[in-house]
């Protein structure tokens, strides 16, 4: 639960939430502090979106939006590349078929870059292309396989950072980033 700083301005901050509770509480920290959907990245296992945000779960901003790629998998399939790429445009989120992932936010751009549902990349290779060190993006790996999920954004101040930071110590996030 320790955080780590780089000390680079623009740098990416990102926190592993084990729970819908705690994850609900760190994405909140963010929209009230005026960042968008656009901005705020969400990661997490399909596993982990049909038990927390499935049917019937989708009551608040976050659930509805875990639940906007449920049909996504299917029209991704073997054009990868280029519908991620739209539909990242649109800010919406998508499942990576090969991975079992949901993925929200600016992160899809890389996971693609990274060669997300190929033989090479994945998670951890996005990861560390998004400037998370090695270690860092196996912990956050593992985390998902296990029913985390991972939120992070690029703050706009210093200040910032340091706000969600405390504010996601509080909510229970862990191995917070920055």
């Amino acid at each position: 639960m320790e955080a780590t700083s780089r000390g680079q301005q623009g740098s990416v901050l990102t926190g592993m939430f084990r729970d819908r509770e705690s994850t609900e509480q760190a994405y909140n920290s963010l929209r009230t502090r005026g960042y968008s959907d656009e901005e705020i990245n969400v990661m997490m296992s399909d596993k982990t979106r049909d038990s927390q945000y499935g049917e019937g779960t989708a009551d608040t901003e976050l659930g509805s939006k875990a639940l906007e790629g449920t049909g996504a998998g299917a029209a991704i399939g073997g054009t990868l590349g280029a519908v991620i790429g739209g539909i990242a445009a649109i800010g919406t989120n998508v499942l990576l078929p090969g991975l079992g992932l949901v993925v929200a936010g600016p992160i899809v751009a890389a996971l693609v870059g990274a060669g997300a549902g190929g033989l090479t990349g994945g998670l951890v290779g996005a990861l560390v292309g998004w400037g998370i060190p090695e270690d860092r993006a196996k912990i956050y790996e593992s985390g998902i396989k296990e029913g985390g999920t991972v939120v992070g954004v690029t703050p706009r101040s210093p200040e910032d950072a340091e706000y969600f930071e405390n504010e996601w110590k509080n909510y229970r996030g862990e191995h917070i980033y920055r």
